[in-house]
Order: structure tokens, then sequence, then C-alpha cells
């Protein structure tokens, strides 16, 4: 039996290798919102507005999630080493993790107070609601955009996502704060806290969804494991393809290990290079190993 391995790291292939450079984006995100959060809560709290403190506490968790991403992207740039030996590139699948629980407990401390304040609606400032949430608007759409280039990175996108929420949810503050202002009723404001809530549910959900899938290596979305498979066995001279196996290295880098049964013989490194080649450029998938073997073992069967 003929073994050989070949492992892709050819470089030049922007698309499935490291992620783009976003230092800029998220230190210019991170001093904006928090300089942001602490003008919310104050005029939040001044003004009587659960709704400027919801969006407030939601702008915290934003600015705790882009120094997660920010880390995990710099610390994923990291050579391997002995013991790590695929570096840290998984820490970018940690910090989407972690950045989707620490919404959970946003959600649900932004949820206690509003149904607090749902049953004794205290008086709002609508003014200062309107004025406060309309500069959080500026600031969430600016930030936002610095992100809009990195969606094929979910660390990335989940910034672009929670700055892009921010910036709605700051409109519908805006909306209240006019509402408010019109016919004072103190119980728009509750009610808008809730619907924050709703919107920032709906983002952690898919956030969540899409991070516990890589933690547990399963396929990155956009890759099909039925359309790779096809295209191994389509490979000239190739009888079988087993242990098919495709999972996430990080957020932007994915790798795969297959078993090509040849009966022929090695087909030699020309073709190895050529499958990698396409696998990257058709597939998206940077990292690729294959065993050929001559014959279909017993194992190949179910191992």
């Amino acid at each position: 039996m003929s073994v050989s391995h070949k492992h892709s790291h050819d470089g030049g292939h922007g698309h499935s290798h490291a992620p783009a450079d976003f230092g800029n984006a998220f230190l210019i995100g991170i001093l904006l919102n928090t300089g942001f959060v602490i003008v919310e809560a104050v005029y939040g709290w001044m003004s009587g507005s659960m709704a400027l403190i919801a969006d407030a506490g939601h702008n915290l968790s934003d600015v705790l999630a882009l120094l997660l991403a920010w880390g995990a992207s710099v610390a994923a740039k990291r050579p391997a080493s002995v013991r790590f030996t695929y570096g840290f590139k998984s820490s970018t699948i940690l910090a989407a993790l972690l950045n989707a629980g620490l919404l959970l407990i946003a959600i649900g401390a932004i949820l206690f107070e509003t149904l607090n304040r749902m049953a004794e609606p205290p008086a709002v400032q609508g003014e200062t609601m309107a004025i406060v949430a309309g500069i959080g608007i500026v600031i969430n759409a600016g930030t936002a955009a610095l992100f809009m280039r990195g969606q094929h990175d979910i660390n990335i996108r989940g910034a672009f996502l929670h700055m892009a929420a921010d910036a709605l949810v700051s409109a519908g503050v805006v909306i209240a704060g006019l509402a408010i202002m019109w016919t004072g009723e103190s119980w728009i404001d509750p009610a808008v806290s809730f619907a924050i809530v709703l919107v920032i549910a709906w983002g952690t959900w898919g956030l969540l969804k899409d991070s516990v899938a890589m933690s547990m290596l399963a396929v990155p979305k956009g890759i099909s494991e039925s359309g790779v498979r096809e295209y191994l066995e389509s490979l000239s001279g190739v009888e079988a393809v087993h242990d098919l196996h495709i999972w996430p290295m990080s957020t932007t880098e994915t790798a795969l290990t297959a078993h090509l049964i040849i009966p022929t013989g090695h087909p030699g490194d020309q073709f190895l290079r050529d499958v990698a080649h396409d696998l990257e450029h058709h597939h998206r998938i940077g990292h690729t190993t294959l065993q050929i073997e001559l014959t279909f073992s017993a194992c190949a069967a179910g191992c």
C-alpha cells in the first residue's frame, strides 16, 4: 500500500487564509462606543429612560465583544508551537462563543429591569432620549461600516451585526422619545426597551448557533460536504473516498482530510497540488491532507 499526504499551505489566496487586519477598526469602534456607553448611561439615568439604559447595556456588551474579537484576531496570527501545532487560530471561534454568552447575560439583565418598569412606568424625558439615541445612530452606523468588508469571518460579521443592530435600536429609541414627547405616555419607554431585548435576542441566536456549530467542528457554512465528496470521487483514478472530514480551524480557515482509493497507484505530487488548489479556489478549503490507498480496506467502510 502506498500512502502519501499533501498539506496545502500555499500563499496568495486571501479568501481562505488569515483574516484581514481590522486592528484600526476595532480600536476606533471600542473608543467610540466606550465613550457613548458612558454618555448614554448617564443621560438614561438622568432622564429616567430604561430604553436608553438598556441600549447602553447592549453597547457595553458590544465593547466587550469587540475587545474579545480583537484579542482573538491577534492571537490567531501567532505562529504554531510544539504544543499548539495549529497556533491559536481557534481562539476566534472561542471569542465568538463568548460574545454570544455575554449577549445572553445582557439580555437577562435588561429584561429583568424592563419587566419591573412595565409594572410602574416612571416619568421619562422624551427629548433627552431622542437626542442621545440620535448620537448613537451615527456612532453605531459608523462603527458598523468599518466592518462591512469582512462578512466571511464570523468574528467580523458578529461585530458588524452588533453595530448595525445597535444603530437600528438607537433609531427605535429616537422614535420612542419623540412619541413620549407628543403623547406624554411613559409606558412607551419600557415597551421599547422590551423590543430592544427582542432585537438583541434575535441577533444573539444566530451568533450562538453558528459559534456552537464551529466549536463542535461542524462543516462550515457555505461548504457542501456532498459537493466536496462528489468532486473527489470524480478525480481521475479515484475509485472511492472515505474518512472525509471537513472542519473549521478558525473563523476564516477550513481544513480537510480524506482517504482516496486509487488502485493504479500514487498519482504523483502534481495531482495532489492540483486537488489542493481546486479545493481552495472552488470550495474555500485552504488546508488539505489526502491519503492515497491502493485497496478498500475493511476499516474504510466504518472507521
